[in-house]
């Protein structure tokens, strides 16, 4: 039989992390995402402005695909 695909609210059910959340919010309770943050070049997370910012903003603000980055994030996440 084969299998019902997820829905949106399956699959987000699972993440984590969302693009909606503050960058320091993400960084101080999974401390190992502050590599994946460097890897793309998105150093904001140390900085004042990383307690306002979302993941979405910073990500558009450097040039960086959100979801590819909130994919990563959620990976380093699950495994914390």
């Amino acid at each position: 039989m084969p299998q019902k695909a997820k829905t949106t609210k399956q699959v987000t059910s699972k993440m984590l992390i969302t693009k909606d959340m503050r960058i320091s919010e993400v960084a101080m309770k999974w401390p190992k995402t502050a590599d994946i943050f460097m890897e793309r070049g998105l150093f904001c997370f140390g900085c004042g402005v990383a307690q306002f910012e979302t993941i979405e903003q910073g990500a558009m603000a450097h040039g960086i695909p959100v979801d590819e980055l909130v994919a990563a994030l959620n990976e380093i996440a699950a495994k914390s």
